[in-house]
């Protein structure tokens, strides 16, 4: 890239670290240091804020960059991840939205250990969503290396790496001073944001067809190199009976994965009752809806109007496929218009991904210090200090998250991200919707729902090609690629089902009818929620 595109996009990026950093030391300097204002805020946001705060931590860089580039490569196999992830809000609209708010205080583990024996439980749960926020952030991180190696030429492999290093920085700083005050805001700024990019796109490209969609299509089936075959299903998931067993592991990952992410889960703690965090999910999915079908346009309009060849020879995996349509859009390489519109969507994207980063790592810094350490506290210990460990944990997180980025830098953002829905939905969601809805569920039942599924999902993916076995994998000169799928959860989702039912039906300790009937009030009427 030019100069001149280097120069506004970075002055551009400053402003955003800068205002950022601006309201994290804001909050700072108005919070009181307790539990529920690191963790949840006060519980002070309105629905309309924390559905802004959702769709921005849900919107993150796997939606923007990674999602429209898959579109852009593969077509119609590409937009169904656009499908997917939107799917996937009914299940957290209709199952768990307003019963977790009732029923929990700060994380995940709150909600399956309400009547179940608490220690092995949140170590349990903990450790699934530290595992999962991990498998996110990496996610992130390979976004944003993506990003500044395009804006530097696509060469920097220093640069690139430098830019997952400060990624992490500054996501650190974001949780330890802000907390998740400050974390929600962010969100706020960048949802609007990022919507404000995509609306601006997606309008240019329908009208540089004249709001034909159909000549859209068909300009995008042409430039592609695939004919209409790009328009077809099949030709990322459709080559082999393998490959049709990946689309259905997939399908599956993202539609009951979004029910079990930390991260989201924690924002219906940050409004004050379950009917705030019901009209929340309401606002949330409006947003993004919207967002969702944008991303169909822009990554068949990068097909029509870049080229696929074109973003392949970019980033191989299509991450760049957003930033090149818009130098199009604005006029192409040396015009003013091109470099201001390749300038303001990359550094929307990269708000996109610092604010994702955050809400991530407080989601598993929580985890860390609410629930892991939380565990081996000595009765009556101040949660003060529990804040403490959580920034610490934020730290820790980071420095994990940083070197598997730098790993895997290779990969498509929402591809990653699909790993991460699985485990999600392999290992938490089993343990969450078993706890709200069997009677019978016990804690032997619960533990064994959440390892019986992380275990598999994890040793799935390492034995997997992602991580071996092909040019393309993490290792490529090591193959231990014993299972055929690249995503885990075919398999690992009904693991973790069974292994829950197994726990449950052979666990010697009967469960807690009258802990039951006190969770079930709670989540059905609010009485007694936090």
């Amino acid at each position: 890239m030019r100069g001149d595109h280097q120069t506004l996009a970075l002055v551009l990026f400053s402003v955003f670290i800068a205002v950022t950093l601006g309201i994290t030391t804001w909050v700072s300097r108005n919070r009181h240091g307790s539990a529920e204002e690191f963790y949840a805020g006060g519980r002070l946001f309105s629905p309309m804020e924390n559905g802004f705060a959702i769709a921005g931590d849900y919107m993150s860089a796997a939606s923007f960059l990674g999602i429209s580039g898959l579109i852009a490569l593969f077509g119609y196999d590409g937009m169904l991840y656009s499908v997917g992830f939107l799917v996937a809000w009914l299940v957290v609209l209709l199952l768990v939205a307003e019963l977790v708010r009732n029923c929990g205080r700060f994380t995940l583990a709150d909600v399956v250990a309400a009547r179940m024996a608490e220690r092995p439980v949140r170590m349990a749960v903990g450790t699934s969503s530290v595992t999962v926020s991990v498998m996110y952030l990496v996610a992130q991180m390979v976004g944003a290396g993506s990003l500044v190696a395009l804006l530097l030429g696509g060469t920097s492999d220093t640069a690139r790496s430098w830019t997952v290093v400060g990624v992490g920085a500054l996501m650190v700083i974001y949780v330890s001073f802000g907390g998740m005050r400050a974390t929600t805001w962010i969100q706020i700024v960048k949802a609007v944001l990022l919507m404000a990019g995509a609306v601006a796109l997606t309008v240019l490209v329908l009208v540089r067809f004249h709001g034909d969609f159909n000549a859209l299509l068909t300009s995008a089936a042409e430039r592609s190199g695939h004919g209409r075959d790009f328009l077809s299903p099949g030709l990322r998931y459709g080559e082999s009976w393998t490959a049709r067993f990946d689309f259905i592991s997939l399908g599956l990952a993202l539609v009951l994965g979004t029910a079990g992410l930390p991260h989201i889960l924690s924002r219906f703690y940050t409004v004050p009752t379950a009917r705030a965090a019901r009209r929340s999910v309401v606002w949330s999915i409006g947003l993004i809806g919207s967002f969702y079908l944008m991303t169909i346009v822009l990554g068949f309009g990068a097909a029509a109007l870049v080229g696929s060849a074109e973003v392949r020879a970019s980033n191989a995996s299509g991450n760049t496929a957003v930033p090149l349509l818009a130098l199009v859009l604005g006029g192409g390489e040396g015009s003013t218009g091109g470099t201001l519109l390749f300038a303001v969507v990359a550094a929307i994207a990269f708000a996109t991904i610092l604010a994702v980063v955050a809400g991530i790592t407080l989601a598993s810094s929580a985890s860390v210090a609410h629930d892991l350490y939380a565990s081996f506290r000595r009765p009556g210990a101040k949660q003060r200090g529990e804040v403490g460990v959580a920034r610490v944990a934020a730290a820790a997180v980071g420095v994990v998250a940083i070197g598997l980025g730098l790993l895997a830098q290779n990969l498509n953002v929402a591809f990653l991200v699909g790993l991460a829905f699985a485990v999600a939905a392999s290992a938490n969601l089993p343990a969450l919707l078993y706890s709200l809805f069997w009677r019978g569920f016990t804690t032997r039942g619960a533990v064994w729902a959440v390892y019986g599924g992380l275990i598999p999902a994890v040793l799935l993916v390492l034995l997997s090609p992602i991580v071996s076995g092909s040019p393309t994998s993490l290792f490529p000169g090591v193959d231990i690629a014993l299972f055929p799928l690249e995503n885990p959860g075919l398999v690992s989702i009904p693991a973790g089902f069974l292994a829950g039912w197994i726990g449950t039906v052979t666990s010697s300790v009967p469960p807690d009818a009258a802990k039951h009937a006190e969770t079930e009030v709670r989540s059905l009427t609010g009485a007694g929620a936090a």
